[in-house]
């Protein structure tokens, strides 16, 4: 069982570093921007689907492909490329803040 009054301290530091503050600012600002993003893309696409149906009916060639299919294919892309921006941010900018605030709380625990 977890012994809250030994773990209040720490948190109490933990909140109160600045490293962890800016690590949680810029973590929830990027999340946030990326969220946003394909919110829009998103509700762009509602959007056509809903008021631009003879556009997104309209066939590429001569085959049974429509300009909704190929956009539909676009926000699938899209929401992986976002996934991948944000996972490659946190495997370099993210984890570099979380290893130094780490370093901190080592070298603290060792005073």
């Amino acid at each position: 069982m977890l012994d809250v009054q030994r773990l209040n301290p720490w948190h109490e530091r933990v909140l109160g570093n600045l490293k962890f503050q800016q690590l949680v600012r810029e973590r929830s600002g990027f999340a946030w921007t990326l969220s946003a993003v394909m919110l829009l893309v998103y509700c762009g696409f509602i959007l056509l689907v809903a008021f631009a149906k003879n556009t997104m009916a309209t066939r590429i060639g001569t085959g049974v492909t429509s300009v909704g299919i190929v956009i539909g294919l676009a926000v699938i892309v899209t929401a992986f490329l976002l996934t991948g921006l944000y996972v490659a941010r946190a495997n370099t900018q993210f984890d570099k803040l979380t290893e130094g605030l780490k370093r901190d709380f080592d070298e603290g625990s060792n005073r």
